[in-house]
């Protein structure tokens, strides 16, 4: 059953103006509108709440345009009831498409209760998303600033990276700072290794033989400054991410339990999903907003695919990171999981399936404040522990094998 509201607004919102839809009935419940357009600087959206105010709308609607739309949620939020549609839900019929039908669609399917708003976190778990973002951003820039001076290394012939698996370790970096003050003995460089590297000094002498000129040093120099900005920056972000997260100790703690999760990667979760579960339906519906599940698309009774939807990009980006670290764990149920997908879908689908298997375990573990319950390596094989009995006899038949089959219990009194 959906429900009407008397007093709604539809918004269209663009970069330079917003159309608004004002929807009302009177006494008699007769239908009226009112259409308006603004601009989109503070203080003409300051007149648009005031608007808004004048008609006592209780309820305002608009598409997740870009950024676009944060400003009037920002201005809007407190004051009415705001709700935020993907624009997807939400298409027109085509051939009709001006801002003020736009406006008008919305309103209408907010009168009658047919929209279904988006997740926006509260503004603390925002403030917080914000800083993990940027802090993944400055790790791709740093990491592309690393390949830029790898590649400037091999134009130079030196082979640094071939000898050294982590080139910009401690031993690497001391290696480089030398090479560029103008060291020329590979000796003298070979000797600056430590660590297990100390047994590779022959072998990184040899690599150390280059052609370097004075046109590689300049850029390997000014690639390095750029290198230590972004490191001081991520450093600075850190301290901010850790002072955000003081009143999250709890949240962080639960999604440490599961194998994979360290402190990083169960910041950049809590910025992503918050730590109120109830705002969720289900966790069916977290996973489809992540995008980790499969879609449905079926006509006339066939299934024509099972393509995921769109979703969170930085959310499944997380998961499927913490997938991957929890399939390289030791005896744990999400490694086992994913060796056994891995056989047959692949490993991309794989670390999926475990991406999902992780978000659920989180929202139950949120929502219950319980710790994660390891269910060990062998939880699908004594699962299916008889499934699993008659797959193993038939390949040792195949391989020309007899074998009889007794219980461990039952040769438990027998002599030794």
């Amino acid at each position: 059953m959906h429900v009407m509201y008397a007093r709604c607004c539809g918004l269209d919102v663009h970069k330079k103006s917003i159309t608004a839809c004002v929807l009302l009935r009177n006494a008699t419940g007769q239908g009226l509108q009112e259409i308006r357009r603004f601009e989109t600087m503070t203080r003409d959206l300051l007149e648009l709440a005031d608007w808004l105010r004048s008609h006592r709308v209780t309820h305002v609607a608009m598409e997740s345009t870009g950024v676009y739309w944060k400003p009037v949620w920002n201005i809007l939020e407190g004051q009415f009831t705001v709700v935020l549609v993907n624009a997807q839900h939400i298409k027109a019929v085509p051939g009709r498409k001006t801002d003020t039908k736009d406006c008008q669609w919305i309103a209408e399917l907010l009168q009658h209760g047919l929209l279904r708003s988006s997740f926006v976190p509260p503004t603390p778990i925002r403030h917080l998303r914000d800083l993990t973002r940027l802090r993944a951003s400055l790790r791709q820039d740093h990491t592309a600033i690393a390949n830029r001076r790898q590649k400037i290394l091999e134009d130079a012939n030196i082979k640094l990276a071939s000898v050294a698996s982590d080139w910009l370790g401690v031993s690497g970096r001391a290696i480089l700072t030398q090479l560029l003050a103008g060291e020329e003995d590979t000796e003298k460089l070979a000797a600056l290794s430590r660590g297990r590297l100390r047994s590779k000094r022959p072998a990184m002498a040899l690599a150390l033989e280059g052609r370097r000129t004075e046109h590689h040093c300049w850029m390997l120099r000014l690639l390095y400054e750029q290198l230590k900005f972004l490191e001081a920056q991520m450093a600075t972000l850190d301290t901010k991410i850790q002072a955000q997260l003081k009143e999250y100790q709890e949240a962080i703690a639960l999604c440490t339990t599961i194998p994979g999760i360290e402190e990083v990667a169960a910041a950049n979760l809590i910025a992503e999903i918050g730590v109120n579960m109830e705002q969720f339906p289900s966790a069916q519906h977290l996973a489809s907003g992540a995008g980790i599940c499969p879609g449905n698309h079926e006509s006339a009774g066939k299934r024509l695919s099972g393509k995921p939807r769109k979703g969170s990009a930085w959310l499944r980006r997380s998961l499927c990171q913490a997938a991957w670290a929890a399939s390289h764990t030791k005896e744990s149920y999400l490694a086992a999981r994913f060796r056994r997908l891995a056989v047959r879908k692949g490993k991309k689908r794989a670390i999926v399936a475990v991406a999902h298997t992780i978000l659920i375990s989180l929202y139950h573990m949120l929502k219950t404040k319980q710790t994660y319950r390891e269910l060990g390596a062998d939880f699908l094989d004594r699962r299916h522990a008889d499934q699993v009995k008659r797959y193993l006899l038939k390949r040792l038949e195949r391989l020309g094998v007899v074998v009889t089959i007794q219980s461990m219990q039952d040769t438990a009194g027998l002599p030794t």
